[in-house]
């Protein structure tokens, strides 16, 4: 790694720069306009945040916090426990020595704050010997922490194994190259049978024993139970923003969509990110009320749902563009809870989870069935076309939701998606999808810049006449 790289320390990067700007909602126009002058590289994003109004003070004192908290965690006595975004972080909430670090969120924030992106990290990893063919999604963060630029990391927990191999790769490739102890739950192979939701309420309650044996904290059932009412409340108003997103035209930002899920991944259960969730709410209901489209001209010429991630390139490249063009972003997988109350369910019994809080052992269950359903670990473990799996729920989301064409976006390295993505598009034309398949890396600009990728999809939307 260079030597200059070794100059910054990528969480206090990040809570330096998510502290001053959570500051900027109280100032001016011309304040935020001199700011952002000084701040090139960061204002790619700061500056459409921004633009939400309240919700965005919110999400930049939420993301002050979470990486505030991962900064002082030796010095407050915490633990640092390395997760995927796959995994829900609730359960790391209801012990008081915890602080969890999901890497995937960090080598998204690195992507879009720096102008030379996570680049080096990447290279890092494969310098120490890991696969250069792995998701980029992991190793854009993990490389800062191999180095030593960020927090020290004690153990390692997360969902995956099986479901996304270079994934659960990364995580163990990053706890053998530190020596921390690790623990990875197994993937649902299928979600309906009471044999299958067993094992995964025996698997968790191993992954509980992990925790406890390696932080030398039980858990607090009071605050486990506070942190799943929470959770409750968070579920209850993505459902509502779900629900209201069916109206044309869609009255919900399109950037909502990245805040939203990359707050999940990080504080769910937090009452911080249930106030994000609430005053979003308000503006979307606002919208709605009035026939307002959630697009900043106001004018909606088309609706793609994303049946994957999004791209987080330099900024916040792709969600401009949409607001360029008249595209209204009607999610992608990660917006999606599977939660029993979500408008996008199908109904069959097994599929979703509930929240129980009525003892110990119900709250533990909720916490497994929550995992087993997280959306790649739900979508997209196994054949696209099998029941409950990536094809129908695309099918069913693109039909909720209007949509007039699909879009895919992933990394090179994700072997579960490449596997299937042109049988998934081949599926969803016959069903009357058009659908775009990118070949940009949705971390790594070096494997096709942001213009490049905008010129795919100009000849997509023009030729397809979807515009």
């Amino acid at each position: 790694m260079r030597p200059e790289l070794k100059e910054y320390n990528l969480d206090k990067l990040f809570a330096a720069t998510f502290r001053v700007a959570r500051n900027l909602g109280s100032s001016t126009p011309g304040e935020i306009k001199n700011v952002l002058k000084y701040t090139p590289y960061v204002s790619g994003l700061l500056e459409p945040v921004l633009a939400t109004g309240q919700p965005a003070v919110t999400f930049f004192d939420l993301f002050n916090d979470y990486y505030s908290n991962i900064i002082n965690a030796k010095e407050n006595g915490k633990k640092v426990v390395m997760t995927t975004f796959c995994f829900d972080p609730s359960v790391f909430y209801a012990i008081d020595n915890l602080a969890p670090v999901t890497l995937e969120i960090g080598t998204a924030l690195t992507s879009m704050l720096w102008k030379r992106g996570s680049a080096d990290f990447m290279d890092y990893c494969t310098e120490l010997g890991f696969s250069e063919t792995g998701c980029s999604s992991q190793r854009g963060a993990m490389g800062a922490y191999l180095a030593g630029l960020g927090a020290e990391i004690n153990l390692v927990a997360l969902n995956m194994g099986g479901v996304c191999d270079t994934n659960a790769n990364a995580y163990n490739f990053a706890a053998q190259y530190l020596n921390i102890p690790y623990y990875g739950l197994d993937y649902p192979s299928e979600l309906t049978t009471q044999e299958v939701r067993e094992y995964h309420h025996k698997d968790y309650r191993e992954l509980i024993n992990f925790l406890q044996e390696n932080t030398g904290c039980k858990f607090d059932i009071d605050r486990l139970r506070e942190v799943l009412e929470e959770k409750k409340k968070q579920d209850a108003l993505m459902s509502e923003i779900d629900e209201m997103q069916r109206l044309v035209p869609n009255p919900v930002p399109g950037i909502y969509h990245i805040m939203i899920y990359a707050a999940r991944y990080t504080y769910s259960g937090k009452k911080k990110f249930t106030k994000l969730l609430g005053e979003m709410t308000e503006i979307v209901r606002d919208n709605a009320v009035n026939g307002r489209s959630g697009l900043k001209n106001g004018v909606e010429k088309n609706r793609t749902f994303l049946v994957y991630i999004d791209n987080y390139a330099l900024g916040i490249s792709m969600f401009e563009w949409f607001q360029k063009k008249g595209i209204s972003h009607m999610g992608n997988i990660l917006s999606r809870t599977f939660n029993e109350a979500a408008p996008y369910t199908t109904g069959v019994p097994g599929t979703t989870y509930k929240i129980d809080t009525t003892s110990l052992d119900t709250m533990i269950d909720s916490l497994a069935d929550i995992n087993a359903r997280m959306p790649m670990t739900r979508t997209i473990r196994g054949p696209y076309d099998a029941p409950n799996m990536w094809l129908e729920d695309s099918l069913s989301l693109a039909k909720q939701y209007s949509a007039d064409c699909c879009l895919y976006n992933g990394t090179p390295g994700c072997r579960n998606t490449w596997s299937n993505i042109k049988l998934l598009s081949r599926d969803l034309e016959a069903m009357g999808y058009p659908t775009h398949i990118s070949h940009a890396d949705s971390f790594d600009t070096r494997v096709e810049t942001w213009e490049a990728t905008e010129t795919r999809l100009e000849e997509f939307y023009q030729i397809r006449g979807l515009l």
